[in-house]
């Protein structure tokens, strides 16, 4: 088996603690029934185009929360921070990611943004610092799944799709990965991650090895 030279993390949910256990989190603070978020936002067709405007820097995160708020019925003041304020750094992918770059592999991140303003997604993770390049669609103005935005990262990073592995919790992101050449995986359990992307690199990632 030849392994991979080069890693492709998304970040919210997968560097990080899980999205949807946030989003639960914040409708339950605001008396919302469960699921309301993402019936409301993802997958009603209004929500979804807002949301993409979002991610490819159309539209301002604070015009975002304006919308969403008046759309869900609650106050829109920093909404995406305040839905997303239980999420914490994923201690082990952070980790694997490190042992990753010390090993030779290069590592990227690749993640559909929401602005900066007013609530920072990437604040204190220095990801400039600690990976070898880094795409956030809002600066680019594509979004995943889009191949080109694939593309862009593979450029930065200098390696071919066939020489990388593209991490992601969103399972509807890896067919266009796939298609370009890259191995994939699905986040879903940091450990299991971590198994599939040694055999993947070939190199110990887990914080005991």
């Amino acid at each position: 088996m030849t392994h991979r030279k080069g890693l492709v993390l998304d970040f919210g949910g997968v560097l990080t603690t899980p999205l949807v256990t946030a989003a639960l989190a914040f409708e339950q603070r605001e008396g919302l029934a469960t699921g309301t978020l993402l019936t409301g936002l993802y997958l009603d067709p209004e929500g979804i185009r807002l949301t993409q405007e979002l991610e490819r820097g159309e539209l301002t995160q604070t015009e975002w929360n304006t919308v969403a708020g008046h759309s869900l019925g609650i106050p829109s003041d920093n909404l995406m921070g305040r839905i997303f304020a239980d999420l914490r750094p994923e201690a082990s992918m952070i980790t694997a990611a490190a042992a990753a770059r010390r090993a030779g592999v290069r590592v990227g991140i690749l993640s559909n943004s929401v602005g900066p303003h007013p609530w920072n997604l990437y604040e204190g993770h220095e990801v400039d610092r600690h990976y070898d390049a880094v795409v956030l669609s809002e600066e680019v103005g594509m979004r995943k799944p889009d191949p080109e935005i694939f593309r862009l990262v593979l450029k930065k990073l200098g390696l071919s799709a066939q020489e990388c592995v593209f991490v992601d919790d969103t399972a509807h992101h890896l067919p266009a990965a796939a298609e370009l050449g890259f191995a994939v995986v699905h986040a879903e359990e940091p450990a299991k991650t971590i198994g599939e992307l040694e055999a993947l690199l070939g190199v110990p990632l887990s914080a005991g090895n």
